[in-house]
């Protein structure tokens, strides 16, 4: 508690942060939808706005061991504003549904930054404190921000355009950044170690993929979160079209169930928080019930089934983000970090866009539910692999 009230501007910016982006990840499928018709456009938009998004973040890492990480914080907020004014402009002029996927997108990479730089501050501001605790209360700071982004987003729509909900985006993301500047744990920022190698960029980028490879427990953990995002994307890319058009549900409804996703978050993310659990069944616990989520999301012929298996997806995909995020703590060297963790999200997150697709080739119409229960084979099959390979080991 004592430390959520001294970071408390840290906090609030990461929330206003968050509130803008889930505001814009809101919209972006939504909009979409209701001007195709089709899951398979969803599907395909979802993949061209992830794929910069995750490409970019071996990039952004390599910039974040570079470069002081609350300079490049906040440069990420104001270029993402500048990102929304500038597609909204575009697509005043041009028209065309385009536009915003190219909005989403381009937002998409400066987020990638965003996440790369504030990691960084975590890990040099906040020493003095238990890293899972600290990792907790950032994600609670953040669904503070999933639960009303959807929220303001489809109350906003039923009465202004929106190009005019975007705006409100922009005006957060400023907002943020103001918000950040009065927090005066800047003071507290561990210096940067000091890389023992000066490397080319690309040079960095090899020498990241190599300790990717030999680094214990590395590869298997992306393994791992690739099982988990296949889910994610897929059920990012689908839940609108789910919701709104094969379980025939308002848009409204749809925004229910994403903050009912958000407040399952905090629930376990408080847990998280507040009981010491050993990594490994950090991880089990977690992997296992999202995958449970995927085969009801992709078995339900109820929107209260697909409600449940939502619910459970959205619940402990932080908790799984916590696992993988003390994992990499402890394993990779603090000189290294940027660079190494920025290869290992890009390569944690390649499924998600690739999701996208199979929602795209594969999906008919409104239901996707056969590819959902799919993917969720494809995941249960990876976590059989990797976390029995991890207990061989012990």
């Amino acid at each position: 508690m004592k430390m959520l009230v001294r970071d408390r501007a840290f906090f609030a910016s990461m929330f206003l942060t968050v509130l803008a982006d889930q505001i814009l990840l809101f919209l972006v499928p939504l909009v979409i939808f209701q001007i195709t018709g089709d899951v398979g456009w969803s599907g395909l938009a979802f993949f061209f706005e992830t794929l910069p998004r995750y490409l970019t973040f071996p990039v952004a890492g390599i910039l974040s061991d570079r470069f002081p990480p609350i300079l490049l914080l906040r440069i990420s907020r104001i270029l993402r504003a500048v990102a929304c004014i500038a597609g909204i402009a575009g697509q005043l002029a041009f028209g065309g549904v385009w536009w915003l996927i190219g909005l989403s997108a381009v937002v998409g990479i400066f987020t990638t930054q965003g996440m790369l730089a504030l990691e960084m501050v975590l890990v040099r501001a906040f020493s003095d404190q238990r890293f899972e605790k600290v990792a907790s209360y950032g994600q609670l700071a953040s669904q503070m921000g999933v639960v009303m982004g959807p929220l303001v987003a489809a109350y906003l729509m039923a009465f202004w355009p929106w190009q005019a909900v975007v705006v409100l985006a922009t005006v957060l993301f400023v907002l943020a950044d103001l918000a950040f500047h009065f927090w005066p744990g800047q003071a507290r920022m561990e210096a940067a170690p000091v890389s023992r190698v000066a490397r080319h960029p690309v040079a960095d980028l090899r020498h990241a993929l190599t300790l990717v490879w030999t680094l214990p427990g590395l590869a298997r953990a992306i393994l791992q979160a690739a099982g988990v995002n296949l889910i994610i994307g897929a059920t990012l890319a689908t839940a609108a079209a789910m919701m709104t058009g094969f379980f025939s549900q308002s848009e409204q409804v749809y925004a229910w169930l994403q903050v009912g996703g958000a407040l399952a978050t905090l629930a376990v993310l408080t847990l998280t928080a507040h009981v010491a659990l050993g990594l490994k069944t950090l991880g089990v616990t977690a992997y296992g019930l999202i995958c449970a989520g995927a085969v009801l999301t992709g078995l339900g012929t109820h929107p209260l089934i697909y409600a449940a298996g939502f619910l459970l997806i959205a619940g402990f995909d932080k908790m799984f983000n916590i696992y993988v995020r003390t994992l990499r703590k402890e394993i990779i060297p603090p000189e290294e970090f940027g660079k190494t963790t920025g290869v290992i999200i890009c390569l944690n997150n390649l499924s998600q866009p690739l999701a996208g697709l199979i929602v795209a080739l594969f999906a008919a119409g409104d239901d996707a539910r056969a590819v959902l229960l799919g993917l969720a084979a494809a995941m249960a099959l990876l976590g059989l692999m990797t976390f029995r390979r991890s207990a061989a080991q012990a």
